[in-house]
């Protein structure tokens, strides 16, 4: 009987040790006391983020940290939902109050460890030792690491806990409610929450990121119903909630701003489908016309341009071309370039980056078509962009306007829904065809325009570019 006895105090002494071990899907083991870190040891988000600055200033891809000092900040990740992966993104506020003085800044950790929400909770407070660790951008944002070259290597899974010390602080995070074109480079790595939002009309019913053509993330546009404004949804394939449809009504949305893997365009990453608050089911599409998607085009032409006459940094002018400045100080331009996002020849696009201007909007409408003057009436174009991020183009067609600058605003425009217009998740590919857009079912006289809308905004360098615009007719 004692050495059973023995046996099973050892078994329970075992298992009083594990349920208070943290393993991978233990809940989260807050210490008993929290770290003692002395205040003389406590910088500041902005001090590091300064630090890399006078790092890339100075040639330097990274900024390794010497001194013994520490950083506080509130977890605003969690990889329950499985969007997060081998990393924990961190702010410096629970709140977005007294910007000025104290500006909420945030920065991602890599850390090659998964279910990190075992052992951080969303909304705890951190001590991140910096001692030793590289400050670098990964995937376009700030990232705290180890050296790695020139990049920012992973936080190894012996060493994390001793990294970033975990406190018994559990806060409420509030998300700073924001619009998109107020968006900038220091919200990055922080969460947000965007206002009066819904899932662009071209993907209703999509999923999260269960599409076919879904390789590692789903891509989904949102946008602002109060100015126009979209951002990439991004959601990994890995997900819990990867095959939920999005919801199609109207409303708000939480997540990190960040940037997609690449750097090449914002975006905004939910913890969860619980995420996206969309109660209402009125939507704020403008209207639309369609007479759908021709099979073939006609021999005769009304109209063509391929902008090789136009010149290049200068307003497009000439061929029936009303080039109309709605707002801001850019207009649709001449452009060439062999770049890796070259253009076509000679081609035109509209640039909103380093104009000064709060906002810029520009229309370019074709000279006036008499349909009733033929049939089987075409449109077809090419899109191409670079970094679109906050804005945006559209083509629409009105049968009312008087040819006046004037007008313009006067005039009922009407989407040519069925032209396919390039999207943000489209960047530095090739050019991309709008289709063939049937326009036979409309008569009178009408005018297409390309609209292009954008923030103005340096961090949102929107560039949309437009070539080989042909109207046909069966003759």
């Amino acid at each position: 009987m004692k050495k059973f006895n023995n046996l099973l105090v050892g078994v329970l002494v075992l298992l009083a040790w594990s349920c208070v071990q943290d393993d991978d899907f233990g809940v989260p083991n807050i210490t008993s006391e929290d770290p003692m870190v002395p205040v003389e040891k406590l910088t500041t988000f902005k001090a590091i983020t300064s630090l890399y600055e006078q790092a890339v200033n100075g040639g330097n891809a990274l900024a390794v940290i010497e001194d013994d000092i520490y950083i506080e900040g509130y977890v605003v990740s969690s990889d329950k939902g499985g969007n997060f992966f081998e990393e924990l993104i961190i702010q410096n506020k629970t709140d977005d109050s007294n910007p000025d003085n104290d500006p909420r800044l945030g920065f991602k950790i890599d850390i090659n460890q998964s279910s990190l929400s075992d052992t951080y909770q969303f909304g705890q407070k951190v001590i991140v030792k910096l001692q030793g660790l590289a400050v670098g951008a990964s995937n376009g944002v700030v990232t705290i690491g180890r050296e790695d070259g020139v990049n920012v290597g992973q936080i190894q899974p012996a060493e994390y806990r001793d990294i970033v010390l975990r406190t018994n602080e559990i806060n409420e995070i509030q998300p700073k409610v924001v619009s998109i074109p107020e968006l900038t480079e220091a919200d990055e790595s922080t969460l947000i929450q965007l206002n009066n939002m819904q899932l662009n009309r071209f993907e209703l019913g999509a999923t999260f990121a269960s599409e076919s053509f879904d390789e590692f993330d789903g891509l989904r546009l949102m946008e602002s119903c109060n100015s126009g404004a979209q951002i990439i949804m991004q959601t990994s394939t890995f997900s819990d909630f990867k095959s939920l449809l999005v919801p199609q009504g109207n409303g708000s949305m939480i997540g990190v701003y960040s940037r997609d893997f690449r750097d090449d365009f914002s975006v905004i990453l939910p913890k969860s489908s619980a995420d996206i608050n969309f109660e209402s089911t009125e939507r704020c599409d403008p209207e639309e016309f369609s007479c759908g998607i021709a099979s073939s085009f006609g021999t005769g032409n009304l109209f063509f341009e391929d902008f090789e006459s136009q010149r290049n940094n200068r307003p497009i002018e000439g061929n029936g071309w009303t080039n109309y400045i709605e707002a801001g100080s850019e207009a649709w331009e001449g452009w060439s370039s062999t770049s890796t996002n070259a253009s076509l020849g000679r081609s035109c696009r509209f640039q909103s980056g380093g104009s000064g201007d709060t906002s810029n909007i520009g229309w370019l409408i074709t000279p006036e078509f008499d349909l009733d003057a033929q049939d089987g009436e075409t449109l077809r174009f090419k899109t191409s962009n670079s970094r679109a991020d906050s804005s945006y183009m559209e083509v629409f067609y009105a049968d009312d306007w008087d040819g006046t600058e004037d007008g313009v605003a006067d005039a009922t425009w009407k989407i040519l829904s069925d032209a396919y217009v390039v999207k943000d998740s489209d960047s530095f590919v090739e050019w991309l065809l709008s289709r063939t857009v049937d326009l036979s079912c409309l008569s009178g006289t009408i005018h297409i325009a390309f609209k292009y809308t954008g923030g103005g905004q340096d961090s949102f360098d929107g560039i949309y570019e437009l070539d080989d615009v042909s109207v046909d007719f069966v003759e």
